[in-house]
């Protein structure tokens, strides 16, 4: 009896196909997790002027009604995109509100690094060991968010069907300007 490893005509026909497959189901799923991920991932971040997101300033300085509302029209949008279910819909909003709860903290955290950066930067002499702490500060803060985020992008993939995270997938290679594969 011969297994595919020992039958070479059997695995160079199908290791491609494994690798097509899995390479696109694996990006498919990466681009509709990136894309509600984008809505959330202005809670996460810091720029230099503070970090506009769809005309709300995401400065930490929302009320919490804010934020809700700012999560409910993300959500919405996004729910019409992909032509999501009631059903959906109430799997998806905990899971976003809770991304959200778990990345704001991380937001003001963010902030206070930068700040470390600019008072440091302001000092007669410049303090090395400020900026390098600052800088690890934020690596680590940066790592937690990404989790966080993946998390959330493999959370709301479970709920969305093959067809939904293609859907999403395109329109997000749309607004991106990405080809189309």
């Amino acid at each position: 009896m011969t297994t595919p490893s020992q039958n070479p005509s059997q695995t160079t026909a199908a290791a491609p196909l494994r690798r097509f497959l899995f390479n696109r189901y694996a990006a498919v799923a990466f681009i509709a997790g990136a894309a509600l991920a984008t809505g959330i991932g202005a809670f996460a971040r810091t720029d230099a002027m503070s970090g506009w997101h769809h005309g709300m300033m995401m400065d930490g300085t929302q009320s919490p009604a804010e934020v809700s509302a700012h999560i409910d029209r993300m959500l919405k949008h996004f729910y019409v995109e992909i032509d999501a279910t009631d059903a959906q819909k109430a799997q998806i909003d905990p899971l976003v509100r809770q991304a959200v709860s778990d990345l704001t903290p991380l937001h003001s955290q963010l902030h206070a690094a930068h700040a470390q950066v600019v008072k440091a930067l302001t000092e007669t002499t410049i303090d090395r060991a400020s900026l390098e702490a600052a800088r690890v500060q934020h690596l680590q803060l940066a790592e937690q968010g990404s989790k966080r985020l993946v998390q959330l992008i493999a959370d709301v993939g479970d709920v969305l069907t093959p067809a939904q995270r293609t859907t999403l997938a395109a329109r997000i290679q749309h607004m991106h300007g990405m080809p189309h594969s």
